[in-house]
């Protein structure tokens, strides 16, 4: 009997990361030409956008960023009054960020472009094979935990 052979190619662990982090470079070095976010604070502002007045400890459970990062995004973000902390009544050990007026206005200029290039980066699939990637990434997600 012969050992099984792993190739990097057909381990699907490695195709998924390889494949993500392609689309997330492409990504970046868009928002970072257009805009001047790196990743993770362009995570952090879609967040805010979606739950305005939010810690960070929930914006590290939504986007999958360790705390590090977000506090990092942060204070970038806070630094050029994109972002604003305040304090949080129910925790006093945490802040509530939101997006400051400016942050807002960001957001309506990068959400398109983000649209776009997700658009743009999935057209080589139909809505339906879409569909079914998003579902398959769902079923993976849970199946972790």
């Amino acid at each position: 009997m012969t050992d099984p052979i792993l190739r990097l190619d057909d381990f699907l662990p490695y195709r998924l990361s390889f494949t993500s982090n392609r689309v997330s470079g492409r990504i970046a070095q868009a928002y970072q030409s257009l805009f001047g976010l790196s990743i993770p604070e362009w995570r952090l502002i879609a967040v805010l956008a979606e739950r305005p007045r939010t810690t960070q400890q929930v914006v590290g459970t939504r986007t999958g960023m360790d705390k590090v990062t977000v506090s990092r995004a942060t204070v970038a973000l806070v630094d050029r009054s994109l972002v604003a902390r305040m304090p949080n009544a129910e925790d006093k050990r945490s802040q509530l960020l939101s997006l400051t007026e400016t942050g807002i206005r960001l957001y309506g200029e990068v959400a398109p472009k983000a649209m776009e290039m997700e658009a743009e980066i999935f057209s080589v699939l139909t809505r339906d094979e879409q569909a079914t990637l998003h579902i398959l990434l769902r079923r993976i997600d849970d199946a972790i935990g």
